[in-house]
């Protein structure tokens, strides 16, 4: 309430700002009494709260390969499954919290019980697994994480250090890393280098995708996804320091965003997508053919067809992926 001027006039103050940040800027300091937050062309929180849907099951028609993305915090492993499809486009699954210490293995455990081991279905029954896992090993248990993703390679779990700037590229191939328990080298562990900006700004630009297809990405309508979420995925924005010489822009936490785990979630996840062999055309069509339709006949030339190696018929087991 103001008793200097009329809700109409502020509400005509809001519309013919609309549009110039500078002028919106001064609308929500001087009239609203709020931080004005400069997000550009960004997404807002409300905008991806409004873009979430119903799911028919786990895993919605058009998903073919899942992914995970997890942050390790000294108290917590925070997670989000993703789902990729052709050109792009995504679909979050799942963003989940396991509460424990990384050095625990009641922690691993429920990490292997509820997410690693987990197959996610579809509506007819069909499941998928994980096909790969990124795990921050950043923070105070660095060599834990790296020992426990060395037990769990055959879940194709693998650990990451991000590392900023926009002149890292987004993925590379994996090296071999030490494992150091109390100053002593007991082994090795693959560990993928990460450009976390180079992510972030892809996260950014696929969110202004208005329709679905093509780099579009979905939301469930539930309480994981939910405005804390959305707060977090937005909570940093790329900015320029003209006073840095090599690197001007970096991407810093927006006031009032204090957790950015989502952000760092779906950064790990889009990254283990990129660097996974896949042929998303091949995926499809098992998926299809489980599903017991017929696939158009392929054009060979009138080459014959190999022999086939074995007489027994072996039915493809899509979960195994």
């Amino acid at each position: 309430m103001s008793q200097w001027k009329s809700w109409a006039s502020i509400v005509l103050d809001f519309l013919q700002a609309q549009g110039d940040s500078r002028k919106m800027q001064v609308v929500y300091n001087t009239v609203f009494g709020k931080l004005w937050e400069n997000r550009g062309d960004m997404e807002d929180e409300d905008s991806l709260l409004k873009r979430r849907e119903e799911y028919p099951a786990e895993l919605p028609n058009g998903v073919l390969v899942l992914t995970c993305g997890i942050d390790t915090q000294d108290d917590r492993l925070e997670y989000e499954v993703v789902g990729y499809g052709h050109f792009g486009e995504t679909w979050g699954i799942e963003k989940g919290i396991i509460m424990g210490r990384p050095d625990a293995d009641a922690t691993w455990d429920a990490l292997d019980t509820n997410v690693l081991d987990r197959v996610y279905r579809f509506a007819d029954g069909l499941g998928l697994r994980l096909s790969m896992s990124f795990m921050d090993e950043g923070g105070h248990f660095t060599q834990e994480v790296r020992s426990r993703c060395r037990e769990r390679i055959s879940k194709k779990l693998f650990c990451i250090k991000g590392l900023p700037g926009q002149d890292r590229p987004y993925t590379g191939p994996p090296r071999q890393v030490r494992i150091v328990v109390n100053g002593t080298h007991v082994g090795f562990c693959w560990q993928y280098q990460i450009g976390v900006d180079a992510g972030k700004q892809l996260i950014m630009d696929n969110l202004r995708a208005k329709e679905p297809g093509p780099r579009y990405c979905h939301f469930p309508l539930r309480d994981d996804y939910g405005a804390g979420y959305f707060a977090g995925l937005l909570s940093e924005r790329l900015t320029y320091n003209d006073k840095a010489k090599r690197n001007p822009w970096s991407w810093e936490k927006i006031p009032g965003h204090d957790r950015n785990e989502p952000l760092d979630c779906r950064n790990y996840a889009n990254a283990a997508f990129k660097v996974l062999p896949k042929d998303l055309d091949a995926i499809d069509r098992r998926l299809q053919q489980a599903r017991g339709k017929a696939l158009p006949v392929p054009v060979d030339g009138g080459r014959p067809s190999p022999a086939p190696r074995s007489r027994v018929k072996r039915t493809p087991r899509v979960e195994e992926w």
